[in-house]
């Protein structure tokens, strides 16, 4: 079965097998012909003749070898196993590539320039004339679209706030006090820019402290659905250029996130935690308060971490622990248990 429903992704094809090599950075094999056309992308395992499809995992060889696709994208050491009338494309880094040829054929709608009758546009608002603005989108008093940005149906973009050019901003989210820079991309129902959880402590109770910061969001950032990203109390709260949010993490006041940081689903990070560049946390993590974690860390999946993390380290278990002490740890309970069942049997 072919990828892409046809109601759903614009179609690109039909391309050539040297337009899809050029596009994934890989190598056609000699002999294929540069001119044959191509559909579009397909598994591995379902492929015909007239689709593209993959192999980056090597426990899918005997996939492979059965593939009628009509091109394959993969490493080079694996090419004498290409089936006949398959044309191998080979490259060092398989998934990249095919990330470029599904995007070759399944191009990301462009913006429809214009402003829905719909929408509610500020007069004081500046939107670029070649962006697009979604019905019932608001947008408020100086805030600023940039040129080729889309702002989806119902999304409600804040006074002042800044979205930077070739943006994709979905239905229904609400951005506030923000600056974004370009090529930045959030899913449905993410909310940027709320009051962050700040309040005092008195004998009469909870006493709100003002929160007074942004939320600065660099260029190629994606954001997940559902997200929370709180303004900064004082300071701004910030996300760096190429990182990665997925689906419903949260960001408290004050937080900085370097670069190309990737964050799973359910993360929380507590306020004013520092992340340096690189740094991978895994799904349900979270993180206390005030800390600090190092460039290309990594916190395991559920990991509670409740102090500092030094660059490279990886970090598992609640609370997170260097990833070998944990194992070990794990490894010797599951020892004693072990014994101690054998232990009653006699």
């Amino acid at each position: 079965m072919r990828a892409g429903d046809p109601r759903f992704f614009p179609q690109g094809g039909p391309r050539t097998l040297a337009a899809i090599a050029a596009a994934a950075g890989g190598t056609l094999a000699p002999g294929a012909d540069p001119e044959r056309c191509l559909l579009g992308v397909a598994p591995l395992q379902t492929a015909g003749a007239e689709e593209a499809s993959f192999l980056d995992n090597r426990r899918y060889r005997d996939a492979l070898a059965a593939t009628r696709a009509g091109a394959v994208l993969l490493r080079p050491d694996l090419a004498a196993e290409v089936p006949e009338g398959t044309a191998s494309i080979t490259l060092a880094d398989p998934y990249a590539g095919w990330a470029r040829v599904a995007a070759l054929f399944h191009p990301a709608p462009p913006p429809m320039p214009g402003i829905h009758p719909s929408a509610v546009v500020d007069p004081s608002a500046r939107v670029d004339p070649s962006a697009e603005i979604g019905p019932l989108a608001v947008i408020g008093a100086r805030a600023e679209i940039g040129p080729g940005t889309v702002i989806g149906a119902g999304t409600v973009i804040g006074p002042g706030c800044v979205i930077g050019p070739d943006c994709r901003i979905a239905a229904q989210v609400g951005i506030s006090y923000a600056l974004i820079g370009a090529r930045v991309g959030i899913l449905p129902g993410t909310r940027i820019g709320q009051e962050g959880f700040g309040f005092a402590v008195t004998p009469r109770g909870f006493l709100p402290v003002p929160q007074l910061g942004r939320v600065v969001i660099g260029d190629d950032v994606e954001i997940g659905a559902n997200c929370t990203i709180d303004r900064g109390s004082l300071r701004d709260t910030v996300i760096g250029a190429g990182t990665r949010l997925d689906n419903l993490v949260q960001v408290a006041h004050n937080v900085e996130i370097g670069r190309a940081c990737v964050l799973v689903a359910l993360v929380g990070i507590s306020g004013s935690t520092v992340l340096e560049d690189q740094v991978m946390v895994g799904g349900q993590a979270g993180m206390a308060g005030h800390l600090h974690i190092g460039r290309g860390a990594q916190v395991g999946a559920q990991a509670g971490v409740m102090t500092d993390v030094p660059a490279g380290a990886r970090m598992l278990g609640s609370p997170a622990q260097p990833a070998a002490t944990e194992l070990r740890q794990v490894a010797l309970l599951r020892r004693m248990t072990a014994r101690g069942r054998r232990g009653g049997d006699a």
